[in-house]
């Protein structure tokens, strides 16, 4: 296939993917369990690798941090909006939550997933007390989804770049009240203070 036929095809797979994934929200809403069926659906897509090619998402040039973030497909209003992250090796973020759902899957590349349990009663909107719950290494045939109200870290542990496929119930540039969670402090602060800086791609 040459570059215009694997645009087009990788156009037609995402649409019929996001397609599917709107109509498992519309009749069972967001659960663990519906989550479960978006992150297969991603999978699934993720697996065909030749949409993805490494030439056409590159992550920072030179190693740098930092991601770079290409724009899949986001449906009017800023829904159901599907990325490609590409990320070298060595990058982190800090506890965070997304305020919406979340479902990451990988194409290429190892991510560990350190998800956290706060020990604390919540009332507190500044303070918290964290302890990590699990981990879930994002590989290839391997994902991971979040309730809005989930807390994790990500840690881009392997000896190449990621390119994974990030899906949000509502748009990242909309998401303004997310929260970064101090596991060392207690503090609770305005996540952008502490984002992985991300340069956003035009649609591929």
């Amino acid at each position: 296939m040459n570059a215009t036929d694997i645009k087009a095809a990788r156009a037609a797979k995402v649409s019929a993917t996001v397609e599917r994934i709107r109509a498992i929200e519309a009749a069972e809403g967001v659960t663990p369990a519906s989550l479960s069926k978006f992150r297969e659906e991603l999978m699934a897509l993720a697996a065909q690798e030749h949409l993805f090619p490494a030439g056409e998402f590159p992550p920072p040039a030179n190693g740098e941090k930092g991601s770079n973030r290409y724009l899949m497909q986001m449906d009017e209003g800023g829904t159901f909006a599907l990325y490609l992250n590409a990320l070298n090796p060595g990058n982190e973020t800090k506890p965070h939550d997304h305020t919406t759902w979340a479902v990451v899957v990988a194409v290429d590349g190892q991510e560990l997933n350190k998800v956290y349990r706060r020990t604390d009663d919540g009332t507190d909107p500044e303070r918290c007390a964290l302890v990590v719950d699990h981990e879930v290494m994002v590989e290839p045939g391997r994902g991971i989804a979040f309730m809005p109200d989930a807390i994790h870290s990500i840690h881009t542990t392997g000896a190449v770049p990621t390119r994974h496929l990030h899906m949000y119930g509502l748009s990242l540039e909309q998401l303004d009240g997310r929260k970064a969670y101090m596991a060392d402090t207690g503090e609770i602060v305005p996540y952008n203070k502490n984002f992985m800086k991300a340069t956003q791609q035009a649609k591929a």
